[in-house]
C-alpha cells in the first residue's frame, strides 16, 4: 500500500468529520480507512487524530499534516487533470462557495445548469455570505459580490452590479419626493444586515467624491429578498442587489432612487486561488459561468 493511498485515507476521514461518515463518502470500510490512518500514522512516527468511541480531533502535528498533504494532493489532482485530452469530460469534484443570495436569485441557474452540462462531475455548492479563505478550507472557486480589492487570489469579471436604491410607489406617494440620498437619514429604511456598512449607504457626489448617509428604519434583516418584499410592501426605502430588484422595476412594483449617486465599483468575480496547475474543472466552470452571463 503506498503512502499516497494513506495520505487519501486520512483526508477523506478529517475532510468527512469521521471514519463512517468518510467510509460512505468515499465507498471504503470504516475498518480499511482505519487501517490506513494508523499504517500513515506509524510510518511517520506521529499520532494525526485522537479517537475516542464517538468522536476524534485532530493532534497539533495532524493539523499541520492536513493542511500540507492537502494542498500537495490538490497539485497532484490538478496535474493529472491538466494533462487529460478529454477535458469536456470533467470528472471528480467542484467545491464552490456562493453567497445566498446568488443561489436564490435566478441568476443561481448558471450553477444548474453547468452541472446540467457535466453530469460526471460532482458539485458540491456550499451557500455561506462571509469571504471564506479557499485554501484553508478547500474550495475550488468562490463566486463574489463585491468591490474588487488587492489579493494573492485570481479574479474574472461575470458581470457588473450594484445596489439599487428602491422603494414602492406607495411609499413615494406618501413619503416623496426624495430629491437627494442626505435625506434618507430621516426616511424609514429597510436595513440589510448582510452588508459591511449596512447602516451607513454609500453614495457618490456628481462630482466624484464618496459619502456615506446614517439610516435607519422599521426592519433589519440579512436577507435580500426579505428587503424586497419589505420595500413592495411600502415598509421603507431598501438597498436591492440589482439582479433582485429589476424584475420588481419591470413589473412597477418598485421605483428607484438616486440612480446618479449609485457606487458603480462593484462586481461579480469568480475567484480561485492561483496554482502552477489550474484544473480543468475550474477553468470550465469559470469560462461557462463568463458565457453565460454574457448570454
Amino acid at each position: 500500500m503506498d503512502t499516497l493511498t494513506r495520505i487519501r485515507a486520512f483526508i477523506d476521514v478529517v475532510d468527512a468529520e469521521g471514519f463512517s461518515a468518510a467510509a460512505r463518502r468515499v465507498g471504503k470500510s470504516k475498518a480499511l480507512l482505519s487501517k490506513y490512518v494508523r499504517e500513515l500514522e506509524d510510518e511517520l512516527g506521529a499520532l494525526l487524530l485522537n479517537r475516542t468511541t464517538r468522536q476524534f480531533s485532530l493532534t497539533e502535528a495532524g493539523h499541520t499534516y492536513y493542511r500540507t498533504a492537502s494542498e500537495i494532493l490538490r497539485e497532484i489532482d490538478n496535474l493529472a487533470d491538466l494533462v487529460r485530452a478529454n477535458n469536456a469530460d470533467l470528472r471528480g469534484r467542484l467545491r464552490i462557495t456562493v453567497p445566498r443570495t446568488f443561489v436564490d436569485a435566478e441568476i443561481g441557474q448558471s450553477l444548474i445548469d453547468f452541472g446540467k452540462q457535466h453530469p460526471e462531475l460532482s458539485l458540491e455548492i456550499v451557500c455561506d455570505d462571509r469571504f471564506v479563505d479557499l485554501v484553508e478550507e478547500g474550495f475550488d472557486v468562490a463566486i463574489r459580490i463585491t468591490r474588487l480589492e488587492d489579493s494573492t487570489l485570481i479574479a474574472r469579471k461575470l458581470d457588473d452590479f450594484q445596489i439599487l436604491v428602491c422603494a414602492s410607489p406607495e411609499f413615494m406617494a406618501r413619503n416623496g419626493p426624495l430629491n437627494h440620498p442626505s435625506e434618507l437619514s430621516k426616511a424609514a429604511c429597510i436595513l440589510d444586515t448582510n452588508g459591511r456598512s449596512y447602516s451607513n449607504w454609500r453614495f457618490i457626489e456628481v462630482d466624484g467624491s464618496p459619502f456615506t448617509v446614517p439610516v435607519s428604519g422599521p426592519i433589519e434583516v440579512n436577507s435580500p429578498l426579505a428587503s424586497v418584499r419589505a420595500a413592495v410592501a411600502g415598509l421603507g426605502v431598501a438597498p436591492v442587489p440589482d439582479f433582485i430588484a429589476r424584475p420588481k422595476i419591470a413589473s412597477g412594483e418598485l421605483v428607484t432612487l438616486f440612480e446618479e449617486f449609485l457606487p458603480k465599483d462593484r462586481g461579480i468575480y469568480a475567484i480561485y486561488p492561483h496554482r502552477r496547475y489550474l484544473p480543468a474543472k475550474v477553468r470550465s466552470f469559470v469560462d461557462f459561468l463568463h458565457g453565460w452571463f454574457r448570454n
